[in-house]
């Protein structure tokens, strides 16, 4: 079966793989429909991998497909269901796991396309419990958002930073896939949104998702800005994910009390925080990595009631260096996702 693999660092391949064995106790086959792809492709792409890899590696960490058939003891997912997949593989023992906060597993046995082989292939067997039900009236490639994008971000506004109807939350880098799945998600239950973008293309798009207010951050500064929309008081939340760039930022823009939730740190890793600032203001600041299977199903759902995923471009398997080289270059707005037919 065809398989789109790393081979070595900016070099991919699609190959003739082997086909997976049948499923076993409580497992499923699934047929791979689309790949959404992420930064996280983009650095393992470069060769920035946070452990050690073994090369060819098959990439995507981010899918849904149709399952195919199902091994022994599986009865909550049966032929011909649509699944979004889970990208890391957990133990399913440990306490996290038993809490349902898979994305503190104490045992991961690492992350699909990154750590592991990826989804970029026409089929794979995984565990039944680490595949999420997709609703029937929403599509593969908008299914395909679920694990990263959209549960990265429920699990960012909902578990930590707990946002709620009528506060402001301050999105950075409106434009990226989970920016965009930001500003839906906080509009959707009532919040104020005041984004980022880098280009005027960009801050058009960006209001006509529902953003309240939009700032330029190449041709103003967005802490300025933010103060001045909520009259000095700052946002209740800010959603942070570009790094060192927007990180004093980002706390300056917090209102007394605020939180910061981040997941990313594009712009690089190494940030400075005035402690007396941190501590007199009352700052709460949440890392966020991932998202547990729950927030699958949170994202599906709401998915289902038409907060729907931003696709910037659908491309084929043909198609994956582009895909990669435009979401390098952030001219993306929203997703690039795969098909794999």
């Amino acid at each position: 079966m065809r398989a789109l693999q790393l081979v070595s660092d900016r070099n991919l391949e699609i190959a003739d793989i082997a086909p997976p064995d049948s499923p076993g106790e409580g497992e499923v086959e699934i047929e791979i429909g689309a790949v959404a792809l992420n930064h996280i492709d983009v650095w393992g792409w470069r060769g920035m991998a946070f452990a050690k890899r073994k090369l060819p590696l098959v990439v995507g960490a981010e899918a849904a497909g149709t399952v195919v058939s199902v091994g022994p003891g599986v009865d909550q997912l049966g032929v011909g269901q649509r699944v979004a997949i889970y990208g890391a593989q957990t133990c399913g023992t440990c306490r996290a796991c038993r809490e349902g906060r898979e994305n503190l597993c104490e045992n991961v046995g690492g992350i699909h396309g990154f750590h592991l082989d990826g989804f970029a292939r026409e089929r794979m067997v995984t565990k039944a419990r680490l595949c999420v039900p997709v609703p029937d009236n929403v599509g593969m490639v908008d299914a395909a958002c679920a694990s990263i994008t959209f549960g990265t971000v429920e699990h960012m506004l909902f578990d930590n930073a707990e946002l709620e109807a009528g506060e402001t939350i301050l999105v950075q880098a409106g434009g990226s896939g989970i920016g965009t799945a930001a500003i839906r998600l906080a509009k959707h239950i009532g919040a104020t949104v005041i984004t980022t973008v880098g280009s005027d293309e960009k801050a058009e798009k960006a209001r006509a998702l529902g953003a309240d207010h939009v700032i330029n951050y190449r041709t103003e500064r967005f802490e300025g800005v933010v103060r001045k929309l909520t009259r000095k008081r700052g946002v209740d939340v800010v959603f942070e994910h570009t790094g060192v760039d927007t990180w004093q930022g980002s706390l300056f823009s917090l209102t007394r009390g605020g939180r910061l939730v981040t997941c990313g740190s594009t712009t690089g890793i190494t940030a400075q925080i005035n402690l007396m600032q941190l501590f007199q203001q009352q700052y709460r600041i949440f890392g966020s990595f991932g998202c547990a299977i729950h927030n699958l199903s949170d994202g599906l759902a709401h998915m289902a009631e038409g907060v729907l995923p931003v696709v910037d471009t659908v491309i084929t398997l043909d198609q994956i260096e582009e895909g990669l080289a435009r979401l390098e270059s952030r001219k993306v707005f929203g997703k690039i996702v795969m098909t794999m037919s």
